[in-house]
């Protein structure tokens, strides 16, 4: 019966919480007892009281923070349904990253030699092409673009000082081209550079957090490319017929789409579908960028953009262009063409590299 009174212990023993746990939720206020004993300081709850007990005791196995718990006891089931299941789309995104890192440490650390050995006797090359296009709508292109035999990158610059910015991020990751890469440390040097790139950006945004860049770029090693990515520019990789996204946007809608707030459609069309999570700013503080290593096949087609790109074109005629295209400035040419066709209502950069057999080229 709801009336019933229980001790702590009888309590806990019913709802799966410590006697500990029932005394610290008491203290928080997430968790009241019916009754405190006023002579022994003795806790007392009814049998009603369970139901939301366990409800906490199931929350806290998730791992979800005591915060956000006590928001979740607020709510009617529905929505209480709808918080727990963005908390763990939340947790699924967050794992999935710290997974794609244990996997590279994982592969670094017990196959260095292995990848020191391709790198010296790798025939693979990059044929590369690069383009940053006004569009038919803006007045002024803030986007930047570049190619080169070992950096591919794109910046979309935002505010006042956007273009000044966007150019400024990737004239900082061009001295990568003449750098000694090693491919065990090819990402300490790419996070480096992102630094002097963000340093960059200060200079030219004048402190003015309203006005940055995105940056998305890779760094070839010999064997693999090397990706750093902050904003919602975007890299694709084509491979075997197949297109694959391998950056995540940083903006708010995409956050949302995570925690499953909202469908991929929906977000299509969201007024804040620009606002962004992070960006290389005129802020002192920089938010860390995501770092990863791919492996690299011959015939692997890679594409970067600036988000002009697939506000415009449908990833499957971006892949049916970069299928059809024989080279890469072939590909630029056509993808840049197909966003302008759509009524180019952005700035589009975007840089390709196909990756060939050098043997098979020189023949």
């Amino acid at each position: 019966m709801a009336g019933e009174m229980l001790t702590i212990g009888a309590f806990a023993r019913a709802c799966g919480l410590s006697p500990k746990a029932l005394r610290l939720y008491d203290e928080l206020d997430l968790l009241r007892p019916a009754r405190v004993d006023p002579d022994t300081g003795y806790r007392y709850y009814t049998a009603g009281q369970l139901e939301r007990a366990r409800l906490v005791a199931w929350l806290r196995r998730l791992g979800m923070p005591l915060a956000r718990i006590r928001r979740v006891c607020a709510l009617g089931a529905d929505a209480a349904a709808v918080e727990v299941r963005a908390y763990w789309a939340r947790v699924e995104a967050d794992t999935a990253v710290r997974r794609d890192l244990a996997a590279f440490l994982v592969d670094h650390l017990t196959d260095v030699s292995r990848r020191d050995t391709t790198m010296s006797t790798g025939t693979l090359e990059l044929r590369y092409h690069a383009h940053s296009d006004r569009g038919r709508v803006r007045t002024a292109n803030q986007d930047a673009a570049y190619a080169g035999r070992r950096l591919l990158a794109v910046a979309d610059g935002f505010g006042p000082a956007g273009g000044p910015a966007a150019g400024a991020a990737v004239a900082a990751l061009r001295r990568l081209e003449t750098r000694e890469v090693p491919a065990g440390g090819v990402l300490n040097l790419l996070e480096d550079a992102v630094r002097g790139a963000a340093r960059a950006v200060r200079d030219v945004a004048a402190g003015a957090e309203e006005a940055g860049t995105t940056l998305t770029a890779t760094l070839w090693t010999g064997s693999r490319l090397a990706l750093v990515h902050i904003g919602d520019s975007r890299a694709y990789l084509l491979r075997g017929g197949e297109l694959f996204r391998v950056t995540h946007d940083h903006t708010v809608v995409q956050s949302l789409v995570d925690e499953g707030r909202l469908t991929e459609e929906e977000a299509a069309s969201h007024p804040q579908r620009t606002l962004l999570l992070k960006a290389l700013t005129g802020a002192e503080a920089t938010a860390a960028p995501d770092l990863r290593l791919h492996d690299v096949r011959a015939g692997d087609r890679w594409l970067l953009c600036s988000d002009g790109l697939p506000r415009a074109v449908p990833d499957a005629d971006v892949r049916r262009l970069l299928v059809a295209s024989a080279g890469p400035a072939e590909a630029v040419g056509a993808l840049i063409g197909a966003a302008d066709e759509a009524g180019g209502p952005d700035n589009v950069a975007c840089a390709v590299a196909y990756v060939v057999d050098a043997a098979d080229a020189a023949a």
